[in-house]
């Protein structure tokens, strides 16, 4: 019987660029899709496992320091379509109208850079590193210089990039303009769009819960569901001392936004806590709007307090504790 040989490794062959003949980097792609340096293997066991390795350590805010931090969030995790107009320190590069942010984008680019030179950057995207901040502020920074009217690939970021914090006017505000759909991928100005962004729009807007944010508090939003209604607030607070002030309004029977309504759990999520209530399906955002501000005075008066917890509110306590799931 024939010995098997060995196995080895696949060699990796290296792009390179064909005048100067330098390694060039190897695009980002699916895991499961070719990698694109024509080794024949998948990208996850190719160039994809050395970019695994290379992601930087996570940062649990990324969005700490950024005017409207608790919205970044909710925008990343919470709202199907919104747009907010960024506004970037030394203001916009010639060429360039405006810049906005979008929950997500056609063919979930990370960012496009429009016929008339404006620009889109994508939020609800995979990333590449542990730093939210550094990937989106990496694809702002080349979408800048995107030749109009194409959008920006995913790459493989520096641990040494540009943060938002490095690129966005600290001062400038943060007001998100919630959508019912996703029609503002194409300009009014356009007359109509690709086969794929139209097949996409279609499929972002039957798959888009209904959202609403609240006017009177800040990062509140309330969405509809076929069973019931809820609201999801994005909180800025310290954790222990939000579940502390929890757990005393939870004792206190103070939880409640009405006849009807449960405060059920919270989520983390990039280092901030999303308190979330179930709502009656006939509860509107707008009859939300009065009990939320109600709450907030409540909350505000048991972050003040630093009497210790009681028996009953340290039991209140754990039960909120149980209830919390991190997404990220």
């Amino acid at each position: 019987m024939a010995k098997k040989r060995p196995q080895t490794k696949a060699s990796k062959p290296q792009p390179r660029n064909r005048v100067s003949g330098a390694q060039e980097p190897v695009p980002v792609v699916g895991a499961r899709e070719p990698c694109p340096c024509g080794s024949g293997r998948r990208y996850k066991a190719c160039h994809g496992r050395a970019a695994a390795h290379a992601v930087t350590e996570l940062v649990q805010r990324p969005f700490e320091g950024l005017p409207g931090e608790c919205d970044w969030v909710a925008l990343r995790e919470l709202v199907p379509a919104a747009t907010v107009k960024l506004t970037l320190k030394g203001g916009l590069p010639d060429g360039v109208p405006s810049v906005t942010l979008a929950t997500v984008l056609p063919m979930a680019w990370p960012a496009l850079r429009r016929d008339d030179g404006s620009v889109l950057l994508g939020l609800q995207n995979d990333t590449s590193s542990g730093d939210l901040s550094r990937d989106l502020a990496d694809t702002l920074s080349r979408a800048l210089t995107t030749e109009p009217g194409n959008p920006v690939a995913a790459e493989r970021v520096s641990s040494e990039g540009q943060r938002l914090q490095d690129l966005l006017d600290p001062d400038a505000s943060f007001e998100p303009e919630v959508h019912s759909g996703f029609e503002f991928w194409i300009p009014e100005s356009t007359e109509g769009s690709t086969p794929e962004v139209a097949a996409s729009l279609e499929r972002a807007n039957s798959a888009a819960i209904p959202t609403v944010k609240l006017a009177g508090v800040d990062a509140a939003y309330w969405c509809e569901t076929p069973e019931k209604n809820h609201l999801r607030w994005v909180m800025p607070h310290s954790e222990e001392k939000l579940l502390d002030a929890l757990a005393r309004l939870h004792v206190a029977g103070a939880t409640s936004l009405g006849e009807g309504t449960r405060l059920v759990g919270s989520f983390r999520a990039h280092g901030l806590m999303v308190p979330v209530w179930d709502l009656p399906s006939a509860m509107s955002a707008e009859e939300c709007e009065k009990p939320a501000a109600e709450f907030a005075g409540r909350l505000a008066e048991a972050l003040a307090s630093d009497v210790p917890l009681t028996a009953d509110e340290r039991r209140a306590r754990g039960g909120l504790t149980n209830r919390q799931v991190t997404l990220s």
